[in-house]
């Protein structure tokens, strides 16, 4: 074979990343399906203003829990608010709360875990301290957060973000510890490479695979868990519209109205299994071996 030849020999090329979350999303019709439904949820919550057909605050006691019409789709709760316009606007409070979560705790369970995992003195301190906060059922933290601090939405994100962040720095750690013992990392290290460049050049992208799934039940928790706060009365202020409040509120009329609480749980099940089926399918899209084969085929 001529050098010519060899430089004719072109390296096959990669699909991005984008490219494999496509290919894997429309190749699925679970995963087709579940995105569209989260994509009809977050736009709707974002155009709540001029999507819902009533306002979801305004007080008429006159069609108090009224069952589904023409007028209310899903029916009105114990003050006439339409329970339909409610449950798109408190999509706004709910899918917030789970995305900063995410990106919060992801973020900072990051840093923590790359330090942990490559520094050994600052891993024998920060795991302890670690261990110690997971020890802690995570709701319980959180409701103590919220009682400390009172009820907002920053606290309440920051009640959310705090216990999840142990469980990414626990990730990140194990994949660093792995990463570091790889012949490329030992010889930027033997060539004095700088840590902060060692890093961002060779761990970070270890861990974003791995960090993106995790990142999406992290969400999954997070709209959850501020549900299940909300719905305690230790989450976002009862005035605001939420999908744990809305529940909070129609449980004591459940035997008169069930669709208060049924209707908010479904949507509340609904967006939560949409986010886990399409974290998996971004998550194979950014696997390597994934990638490799699509490149075989």
């Amino acid at each position: 074979m001529t050098d010519q030849t060899v430089a004719n020999i072109a390296p096959p090329d990669r699909p991005s990343a984008l490219s494999r979350v496509r290919e894997i999303v429309f190749s699925s019709p679970l995963v087709f399906i579940a995105t569209v439904v989260l994509a009809l949820i977050a736009l709707s919550a974002l155009f709540a203003p001029w999507v819902v057909p009533h306002d979801p605050v305004r007080l008429q006691p006159a069609v108090r829990l009224k069952p589904p019409s023409d007028t209310f789709w899903l029916g009105t709760d114990a003050f006439g608010r339409d329970l339909f316009s409610r449950i798109i606007t408190g999509g706004q409070i709910s899918l917030v709360v789970g995305v900063l979560a995410a990106i919060c705790a992801v973020l900072f369970g990051l840093l923590l875990g790359l330090f942990a995992g490559y520094i050994r003195w600052v891993d024998a301190v920060l795991m302890r301290m670690v261990d110690g906060l997971m020890a802690i059922p995570s709701i319980l933290l959180a409701i103590a957060i919220v009682s400390l601090w009172g009820a907002s939405l920053w606290t309440v994100l920051v009640a959310i973000t705090i216990p999840e962040v142990p469980r990414v720095v626990r990730l990140v750690r194990s994949l660093v510890l792995s990463a570091r013992e790889e012949p490329y990392v030992e010889a930027a290290i033997a060539a004095g490479t700088p840590t902060w460049l060692i890093m961002r050049r060779h761990l970070v992208p270890n861990t974003l695979a791995p960090l993106i799934i995790q990142g999406t039940y992290i969400c999954a928790s997070a709209i959850l868990t501020e549900a299940i706060l909300s719905f305690l009365g230790a989450g976002i202020n009862p005035e605001t519209p939420s999908w744990g409040n809305i529940m909070a509120e129609g449980r004591i009329y459940f035997q008169i109205n069930p669709g208060i609480v049924l209707w908010p749980g479904l949507v509340v099940s609904v967006a939560i299994l949409s986010i886990n089926l399409l974290g998996d399918a971004v998550r194979d899209a950014l696997d390597p071996r994934m990638a490799k084969r699509g490149i075989e085929r």
